[in-house]
């Protein structure tokens, strides 16, 4: 693990593709840390606060491949970044000599290797980085990384990365940071439901939800979904946890899959992916995930 002690050389240039939630604030700490920064979305509005910004330059993939010494990809997902790299436009047939590629998307890692193959083609170093911490993580630069890929690429260009993330575990081979961050939202994601099961067994046992998660939050059951999803968005009734019940299905559906593959015992997750495909059958896809607690048995009585 990697934590935060660095100085970080100025004009050095890194490109950030996608500058949503998660990539503005990426983009803003890596200028805050004195690096010149480029930046790209397929999504003009997405670019508008960075018009204007001293430092942060508006780049094609393309000319940002030729340039940048470090790229990050913060796409949905690895059809995106398989479309940005192919092609004479494409960053492969720009990049030049010394570029690494960071995949910060969560995807399946069967996906990933094969990109970071045909990246390895052109000699550009391509890791996939998982993520953990969310918008604010990124906003505040305290994101948790799991990193797979070539490691002397990984030693080269860790200082890129601590300006946004405060904990970065070096994991392995090419797809390992991908492969645990599945891992992680699928434990992530049952841990919620199973919270959410609790939590409606004792409200018909007439205790008060609040009340439970109280005692979680001082006992062995806590957890970050009792100390933090449900006080902070389902006890407030805001529902605004930040991501769609079609990302929970997503991501925990990659997860069982890829468990499968490596022939692994995943009953808990086929249980949680259960639960989400019945929401999913709910045309809760578009819903903020926290409001599958208040549909909770809507929802397991839809067959």
């Amino acid at each position: 693990m990697v934590q935060k002690s660095e100085r970080f050389p100025s004009k050095q240039k890194v490109g950030v593709i996608g500058t949503g939630n998660m990539g503005r604030g990426i983009s803003l700490n890596l200028r805050r840390a004195g690096f010149h920064v480029a930046v790209w979305d397929v999504n003009p509005d997405a670019l508008t606060p960075f018009r204007d910004s001293k430092d942060i330059d508006i780049l094609a993939p393309a000319e940002m491949a030729g340039v940048c010494s470090v790229i990050f990809f913060v796409v949905p997902a690895s059809p995106q970044i398989d479309s940005l790299l192919k092609g004479k436009t494409g960053i492969l047939a720009n990049a030049r000599k010394v570029l690494v590629l960071y995949d910060l998307t969560t995807s399946d890692p069967v996906y990933t290797k094969r990109l970071a193959r045909r990246a390895g083609g052109k000699s550009v170093a391509y890791l996939d980085a998982g993520m953990s911490g969310g918008a604010a993580g990124a906003t505040a630069g305290t994101l948790s990384l799991m990193v797979g890929g070539d490691k002397t690429a990984f030693r080269r260009t860790r200082k890129f990365l601590i300006p946004f993330a405060d904990k970065i575990f070096y994991l392995g081979k090419s797809g390992s940071g991908h492969t645990l961050k599945l891992i992680h939202n699928m434990v992530l994601h049952t841990i919620f439901v199973a919270t959410c099961e609790g939590g409606r067994m004792a409200e018909r046992a007439g205790i008060a939800l609040k009340d439970m998660i109280d005692v979680f939050n001082v006992s062995n059951a806590r957890s970050y979904i009792s100390q933090v999803r449900f006080p902070r968005h389902i006890l407030t009734r805001k529902w605004d946890g930040g991501s769609r019940v079609y990302n929970l299905h997503k991501d925990v559906g990659m997860a069982v899959k890829l468990g499968k593959k490596l022939k692994a015992d995943v009953t808990m997750g086929e249980n949680t992916l259960a639960f989400l495909e019945k929401a999913m059958g709910h045309d809760m896809q578009d819903t903020d995930f926290t409001r599958l607690y208040r549909e909770f048995d809507n929802i397991q009585k839809k067959t």
